[in-house]
C-alpha cells in the first residue's frame, strides 16, 4: 500500500470511493471540495493506492491557522477492517504536525455509530461542542 497526495487525474476515482462510503451529500459536489483542496496551500488530499495502483482510501487535511481538520476519510469497502483507515489517519495526523498542527478535529454524523466506535478507537473523543451551519448559496 502507498499513500501519497492525490492530483487532479484522481478525480474520478476519488469521487467515486466518496459517494460509495456515503460521504457525498447532493447540495455538495465533491469534485468542489477535491478542487478546493488541490488548491489550497493549507489543505492536502491523501490517497492510499493499491500494488496494482487502484485508488482504495483518502482522507483530505487542512488548517485555518487556528484549527486542522480531517474530511473525506474513505476506505474501500474489499479494505475495511485491514488497518488501512488507521494508516490514513497516522499520515493525515503527520500531515498537519508537520504543518504547526497542535489539535486536530472531525465531523462525524451522530448516527454513524461504527465510525464513531472506530475514532474513539483511535483516542478521538467527544468535544461537547455543536456544529452550526449556514449556507451561503
Amino acid at each position: 500500500m502507498q499513500i501519497c497526495d492525490l492530483t487532479s487525474a484522481n478525480f474520478g476515482a476519488a469521487t467515486s470511493l466518496w459517494i460509495k462510503a456515503g460521504l457525498t451529500r447532493p447540495w455538495n459536489p465533491p469534485e468542489l471540495d477535491l478542487q478546493r483542496a488541490l488548491d489550497g496551500v493549507t489543505s492536502k488530499v491523501l490517497g492510499a493506492f493499491d500494488v496494482d495502483g487502484r485508488l482504495v482510501g483518502t482522507v483530505m487535511v487542512g488548517h485555518d491557522g487556528h484549527r486542522e481538520w480531517v474530511y473525506y476519510l474513505a476506505v474501500d469497502e474489499t479494505q475495511r477492517g485491514t488497518g488501512l483507515g488507521r494508516q490514513l489517519m497516522t499520515a493525515a495526523e503527520n500531515w498537519l504536525r508537520d504543518h504547526g498542527a497542535v489539535k486536530v478535529q472531525l465531523m462525524v454524523r451522530s448516527t454513524n455509530e461504527a465510525v464513531l466506535g472506530f475514532y474513539e478507537h483511535l483516542g478521538y473523543a467527544d468535544s461537547d461542542v455543536q456544529v452550526r451551519a449556514k449556507r451561503l448559496t
